[in-house]
């Protein structure tokens, strides 16, 4: 397979690239697109053989439910009859947006867009390129983010191009995404509703609308929790790992920061290459082989947009061991410790 790339206007996407993508879509193809969290790729939700080319595309686990994309509340209705009161306000407070909520699924849905479950993720994206997509399209998408299954996801269309090239047919390339994790999944046929996966929408904005808001207990663990079935994306298969072997290391600030140069020392004395996943604040105190910063410990949101994309850099530059600091639980470090925790198979070091 040929796989096409089309540069497109991120504010204002060009008609012409937008009817070819969107035909594509149409006629069961595959079609990678950026959002506002990260890049995703689009199948027709409505349609099992289009949406099962996605996993076989990215290698995915067939019990890995997918995300479906809309671009109106009004097709909602195409997905679930079943909208409750509280998921009424929070498409009102929080779509378009990097927020999903796991809704009771019309029996006619596809097995493939769901995973198997009696549920279905739903969110509008706000990426204009997305909107003009499904708008075009006249169907929901389902899309996941558009990597091989289990590496760092992409947040260009390059990180697309490097895993797919080949594999699927269109790449609509807009640029860097702007907040670099997945959306926050929500599940609201539960009560209380609970995040089964943190994600762009911070658990205290929901907590705030909402109240009442729990997180999953796998959200918290520190080691690999075993689950049956996985009622969101990213819950029950490794994700988001670069190629080298990743350490994390949660502490305090000082502990950590000296427990990570302790750890790439040991690494370095067996002749591994060792990159270090640091912040401002430590990284001119560091030594190893490659050092990369998130940005200030306490910006959350740049530690987000730049994640993903340091990972696969890292692995651009061979190296053996990443040594990665952990963050504060707070605001989208919540997401960004997720991510790295599954990133590192539970390999984590306590500093304290």
């Amino acid at each position: 397979m040929r796989t096409i790339i089309l540069k497109v206007d991120r504010e204002r996407p060009e008609t012409a690239k937008i009817r070819t993508a969107a035909r594509t879509i149409r006629e069961g193809g595959l079609v990678a697109f950026p959002t506002e969290t990260v890049y995703g790729l689009g199948a027709d939700a409505l349609n099992a053989e289009a949406v099962r080319r996605i996993y076989a595309a990215k290698k995915r686990p067939l019990d890995n439910p997918i995300i479906v994309h809309v671009a109106t509340k009004r097709d909602v209705s195409r997905l679930t009859d079943e909208v409750t009161a509280e998921a009424e306000k929070l498409m009102e407070l929080f779509w378009p947006g990097p927020l999903t909520l796991v809704l009771k699924a019309l029996d006619a849905l596809p097995d493939a867009t769901t995973g198997g479950l009696d549920t279905v993720a739903v969110r509008m994206p706000s990426h204009k390129v997305a909107l003009a997509l499904i708008r075009e399209s006249g169907v929901p998408i389902a899309a996941p983010s558009a990597n091989l299954s289990g590496r760092p996801s992409p947040t260009t269309a390059e990180h697309v191009r490097q895993d797919l090239d080949g594999r699927i047919d269109v790449i609509l390339d807009g640029g860097l995404v702007d907040i670099g994790v997945e959306s926050t999944v929500l599940d609201v046929t539960v009560d209380p509703p609970t995040v089964l996966r943190p994600g762009g929408t911070p658990y205290e904005a929901l907590l705030k609308a909402l109240g009442r808001v729990e997180l999953h207990p796998s959200l918290l663990a520190r080691k690999q929790t075993r689950l049956t079935k996985a009622p969101s994306p990213g819950m029950k298969h490794r994700h988001y790992a670069p190629k080298a072997e990743l350490v994390l290391v949660e502490g305090t600030p000082e502990a950590t920061a000296a427990k990570v140069q302790q750890t790439a020392d040991s690494h370095r004395k067996t002749g591994k290459k060792v990159g270090i996943l640091a912040t401002d604040e430590t990284a001119p105190g560091y030594k190893a082989d490659v050092i990369k910063s998130l940005g200030k410990r306490a910006d959350s949101a740049s530690a987000a947009r730049k994640l993903f994309g340091l990972l696969r850099e890292l692995d651009d530059e061979k190296m053996d061991v990443i040594v990665a600091e952990g963050l504060p639980l707070e605001g989208l470090g919540l997401a960004v410790m997720n991510r790295l925790r599954k990133a590192s198979g539970y390999k984590i070091l306590r500093a304290d």
